[in-house]
């Protein structure tokens, strides 16, 4: 569902291909780096780079560890094939369990799993990816959404690094539709990609909808508080649930000091994350 409904979807792609096609320019730098995870969101910038850079400038990170899925690897491969462009896979398992080595004297023998152990995979990541920036002269690509960066679902120097970020102006909701223009004359993204329910496949069985409402609920109230200009009070005498919308404000609320450090972001409305950062119920 299009939760941008003042832009036509071609508007929005079209909008965000010469944003990238123009911040290259303007850097005098060629050639991106991103991660693939399998998943929609660095699908859909893969998907736009390529049509902004050319596939030879394109460059794919699948950065697996024991916790991602094989169909989500085998969804990367198939879409930088799709694409046309030259990817690497590396592993991070070795590298993880040496960080927990090495900090076992700090966390504990009897450690409990924690967002740190999270995060710490997300920020290796990171750093191989701007390992390949500095040796290859690449910037690198963020594939964050606004859902996510709105709700603080991401990690500082992990996930929200980079040079530039072509999809945080744009709701869950919307990345699908661009996704299906995008595979409008064949298919790019592949189907599975589509379909299976979000992850950041930081831990067993992870699903986004563990940590945040339900896209489909969140994204019309995030919108309305955002774009629309609705407090939390109004929403609620409209009919919304007040658990969802009490549980939107508080994760708003929690991470608010994340957006202060978000690398550029592509505007596609007037209010762009972080004009606005008081919804408290």
């Amino acid at each position: 569902m299009l939760i941008h409904k003042e832009f036509t979807i071609d508007q929005i792609h079209d909008t965000l291909v010469e944003g990238i096609k123009t911040y290259f320019a303007n850097c005098k730098v060629k050639r991106a780096i991103l991660g693939l995870s399998g998943g929609i969101d660095s699908a859909v910038v893969a998907s736009l780079a390529v049509r902004a850079l050319g596939a030879e400038n394109v460059h794919g990170f699948m950065m697996p560890s024991e916790f991602s899925t094989l169909h989500s690897i085998q969804d990367a491969v198939d879409l930088a094939e799709n694409l046309g462009i030259k990817y690497e896979v590396v592993t991070i398992g070795e590298i993880y369990k040496r960080f927990m080595k090495e900090l076992e004297p700090v966390f504990g023998l009897h450690n409990k799993w924690s967002v740190a152990e999270e995060n710490l995979q997300a920020r290796i990541r990171a750093t191989l990816l701007m390992a390949y920036s500095n040796k290859f002269n690449a910037l690198v690509i963020n594939t964050s959404n606004k859902s996510e960066l709105c709700m603080g679902y991401g990690t500082l120097y992990g996930d929200l690094a980079g040079a530039i970020m072509p999809i945080a102006d744009l709701y869950k909701g919307d990345i699908y539709e661009l996704a299906y223009y995008i595979n409008s004359d064949n298919e790019v993204i592949p189907q599975s990609t589509l379909t299976k329910a979000p992850s950041a496949e930081l831990h067993p069985g992870q699903k986004d909808s563990d940590s945040l409402p339900e896209y489909s609920v969140m994204d019309p109230l995030l919108y309305a508080m955002n774009e629309g200009g609705k407090t939390a009070e109004q929403l609620i005498k409209k009919g919304a649930d007040k658990a969802v919308i009490k549980r939107i404000t508080e994760l708003m609320s929690k991470s608010s000091f994340k957006v202060h450090q978000l690398p550029p972001i592509l505007n596609i409305s007037s209010k762009p994350v972080g004009y606005k950062e008081k919804w408290l119920l």
